[in-house]
């Protein structure tokens, strides 16, 4: 949708401007919505030519790892009549990404400038100045009393991997359908490069639509998953059975004392865990089902735990080097999926989640708040709309610096669950039970009521005792690997030196 009036002398002026309109976006323009009302303006700014966020741009055959209904901006319900189990496709999140907007829409006006990039902000007397640019690069203003930035995790399409060898097909899912085309018109070995997600579901592609096919993993450290199936149990075992996310997430942030990540990835993978690799060091709270393991594991010919340096051609055959230098030798014509880094997205600059006068928030990782960018966009926007962004030690911690700084992602999501319930606490002694009630993204919500409470009232007896655990836990972090943790003001800033 292209704004209105792109002359550059033109302003445009609403109450609140959401920059991003992604799982955290929609979520914080819901919370916005809740505050103004029908005669006031919010300005929605999306450099995707529609609402959804990274899955504008993501590979076609993604699905949601987790049920559908989980994912969504407040409480607003999906439109698509399927099983509660039923993971949706790539098209049907985007449909209900644009559901949430036009829901919203009935509450308070909602002025779309979708293909337009944000550029710049500065924070006048008058309000928030944001510059922006169009869809043809013409710069124009928008004047907002508030300005969120809900950039999240600010994902990019990956690229295929350059390898030296003219004799393999190097690609990535965002740019070849796995399913479709050349690719599965071929016959040649298959190399997923890559333990995440991305893998997975490119594996589960590869084996349901060419069975047989010779589909090899190079899985690095190799990927824990949390079991789907205990998770999330489909069916009746919801009343009784699983394991509740969030009792699972305060076990896991009692375990982790900031120093002890292998300890705690050794009790997880027994716990609840699941690998399709022979080890596992990575651990980023996806989700696999147990049959999702077992098909793939007996689909694939080989699995190397190793990374893929390059593909180079060796006296007539197509060699496959590998960080470690062993090599592997594969056909010609074979195929190279990189399905690596996909969380690891574009870098930006650091920014604190809140401003100095409290009236521009930014949600994105390099001052991340809570493990899930969702909560953030709901939480933080109802202490903004409440005046209590600035007063609330909430602790921050630079996500972007911290997956620097560590061998695997394990300490960095230990550090996002003790970080989330910190400051989910003081979130909840601020603004009461009764905010968390319109929480859609609550993965608890996945279990019935008398479950659900029953939990809730275990969080409000031991809350604060946690709390005060996760905080050294952080200030652990913070030591150890000098990065930026703590609440805004009092952040030690290992970049220069200083407290």
């Amino acid at each position: 949708m292209k704004p209105p009036d792109l002359n550059p002398m033109a302003t445009h002026s609403c109450d609140v401007c959401v920059i991003g309109a992604g799982i955290a976006g929609l979520n914080a323009l819901f919370v916005a919505s809740r505050y103004l009302s029908r005669d006031q303006r919010i300005i929605l700014v999306d450099r995707h030519p529609q609402a959804g966020g990274m899955w504008v741009d993501t590979y076609p055959y993604v699905r949601l790892d987790q049920p559908h209904s989980l994912f969504t901006a407040g409480d607003i319900k999906w439109t698509i009549h399927k099983d509660r189990s039923y993971l949706a496709t790539r098209s049907e999140v985007l449909e209900h990404c644009a559901h949430c907007v036009r829901v919203i829409e009935q509450r308070v006006q909602v002025e779309k400038y979708f293909g337009c990039d944000y550029q710049s902000h500065e924070e006048t007397e008058s309000g928030v100045r944001i510059t922006c640019t169009g869809p043809d690069g013409t710069p124009f203003v928008i004047m907002a009393t508030k300005l969120i930035k809900a950039f999240g995790t600010n994902v990019a399409p990956m690229d295929p991997i350059p390898v030296s060898s003219s004799r393999v097909h190097s690609v990535s899912p965002n740019y070849c359908d796995v399913r479709t085309g050349e690719m599965a018109r071929s016959d040649t070995p298959v190399w997923i490069i890559g333990g995440g997600k991305t893998a997975m579901d490119t594996a589960s592609a590869l084996m349901a639509t060419c069975p047989g096919r010779e589909v090899n993993l190079v899985a690095g450290p190799g990927t824990i998953f949390l079991n789907r199936d205990r998770m999330v149990p489909p069916g009746a075992r919801r009343w009784w059975g699983g394991v509740m996310p969030n009792r699972l997430f305060i076990d896991v942030a009692r375990h982790f004392d900031g120093t002890n990540e292998s300890e705690v990835q050794d009790w997880l993978l027994a716990t609840v865990g699941l690998s399709v690799t022979p080890q596992a060091s990575n651990f980023f709270v996806g989700l696999l089902s147990e049959a999702e393991q077992r098909t793939i594991q007996q689909g694939l010919n080989t699995v190397v735990m190793d990374h893929l340096q390059d593909a180079a051609d060796r006296d007539g055959a197509v060699e496959l080097t590998f960080r470690s230098g062993d090599t592997a030798v594969t056909a010609a014509d074979s195929w190279i999926v990189n399905c690596t880094g996909y969380l690891l997205h574009t870098s930006t600059p650091y920014e604190p989640y809140v401003s100095p006068s409290g009236s521009v928030l930014s949600i994105q990782t390099r001052s991340a708040t809570f493990g899930f960018l969702s909560f953030s966009g709901y939480f933080l926007t109802h202490l903004m709309f409440r005046d209590k962004l600035r007063e609330l030690p909430l602790y921050a911690v630079d996500s972007d610096e911290l997956r620097t700084k560590t061998a695997t992602a394990a300490p960095l999501a230990y550090t996002a669950m003790a970080l989330h319930l910190h400051n989910l606490s003081l979130v909840y002694d601020s603004l009461g039970p009764s905010v968390f009630l319109r929480c859609g993204v609550d993965f608890d919500r996945w279990y019935p009521i008398h479950r659900r409470m029953s939990d809730v009232a275990h969080f409000a007896r031991t809350h604060r005792r946690d709390r005060e655990h996760n905080r050294q836990t952080l200030d652990t972090i913070g030591e150890r690997f000098r990065v930026q943790c703590g609440p805004v003001g009092s952040q030690m800033n290992w970049r220069s030196g200083s407290a």
